[in-house]
C-alpha cells in the first residue's frame, strides 16, 4: 500500500525551498513524498494532513520558543511565515497521531512544543565543542542509548554524524526521552518511547545508506498507520 509522507520546507526571500535530499530519502523507502505548501488556508492544511500517513519536519534557522539566552549574530530566527505553517501542520499531525521525524530544527520544534528549553548558542553558553559546520565543525561520533528506539533502528551504539547546529536542547519536553548524545553531552536525538515520533539533531538525509533505516522506520510506521486508518 502506498503511503504519503508530508515534508515541510524552508522559507527564504518569499520562496519555499527544499533540499532534494529530503525527497530522495523518503522516496528511497517506497513512500510518496508530499511537499507541503505554506500559504494556504486552514481547511487546505486539514485536508492535506487527513491524507498523510507520516510527516518530516526539516531543518531550518533558529527556534525561539523556550529560548535560553540570545541568538548569536550568525543565526537568525525562523521567518514567522514558516513558523506559523509548521505549527499548523504539527498541530494537526499530533492530533491524528501521525508518525513524525523531526530533523535538526524539526527536533527542536518538537521539543519546544512539548515544553522543552533550548540554548541560543550552546557552544558559547555551555563551552561545548563546535557543532556548526559554518563555524568549522566536522563529523563527530554520537553515543546511542542501548534501550532506545533509535538503537533498535540503527542497531549501533556509536555512529558518526554530520553537525550543522548552533542551538541545542537545554531540557527535554514532556513525553520525550534522550536517545543519543555527543561526546560533550549535547543532546543529539530524542524520541517518544513508543517510537512514533523521533527527532535527530543531525541531518540524516545527507548521510546516504547509513541513515536509510531511520527513514525506513518512518515509512514502516506510516504504512501501519495507513492500514489502521483504512480499517477503522
Amino acid at each position: 500500500m502506498d503511503v504519503l509522507i508530508g515534508i515541510t520546507t524552508s522559507f527564504n526571500e518569499d520562496e519555499q525551498r527544499l533540499d532534494r535530499a529530503y525527497v530522495e530519502a523518503v522516496a528511497s523507502t517506497g513512500a510518496i513524498p508530499v511537499i507541503l505548501p505554506m500559504s494556504v488556508p486552514d481547511e487546505v492544511i486539514d485536508a492535506l494532513v487527513a491524507r498523510l500517513d507520516g510527516l518530516v519536519i526539516t531543518g531550518g534557522p533558529a527556534i525561539v520558543q523556550g529560548l535560553i539566552g540570545e541568538l548569536p549574530e550568525d543565526l537568525g530566527a525562523t521567518d514567522p511565515a514558516r513558523t506559523a505553517a509548521d505549527e499548523r501542520y504539527l498541530t494537526r499531525a499530533l492530533e491524528r497521531h501521525l508518525p513524525i521525524l523531526g530533523i535538526c530544527y524539526g527536533m527542536q520544534l518538537l521539543n519546544a512544543r512539548a515544553g522543552g528549553r533550548i540554548y541560543g548558542d550552546v557552544e558559547r553558553q555551555q563551552k561545548t565543542m563546535v557543532h556548526s559546520a559554518k563555524r568549522g565543525a566536522k563529523m563527530h561520533d554520537i553515543e546511542i542509548r542501548p534501550e532506545s528506539v533509535l538503537h533498535d533502528i540503527l542497531r549501533r551504539t556509536n555512529v558518526s554524524v554530520n553537525t550543522r547546529h548552533i542551538q541545542a536542547l537545554a531540557s527535554v519536553g514532556e513525553g520525550y526521552r534522550v536517545s543519543a548524545t555527543a561526546p560533550d553531552g549535547v543532546i543529539e536525538a530524542i524520541e517518544r518511547p513508543d517510537g512514533r515520533i523521533l527527532g535527530v539533531q543531525f541531518h540524516p538525509e545527507k548521510m546516504g545508506a547509513a541513515m536509510r533505516p531511520l527513514f525506513q522506520h518512518l515509512t514502516d510506521r506510516a504504512r501501519a498507520f495507513s492500514v489502521d486508518k483504512a480499517t477503522a
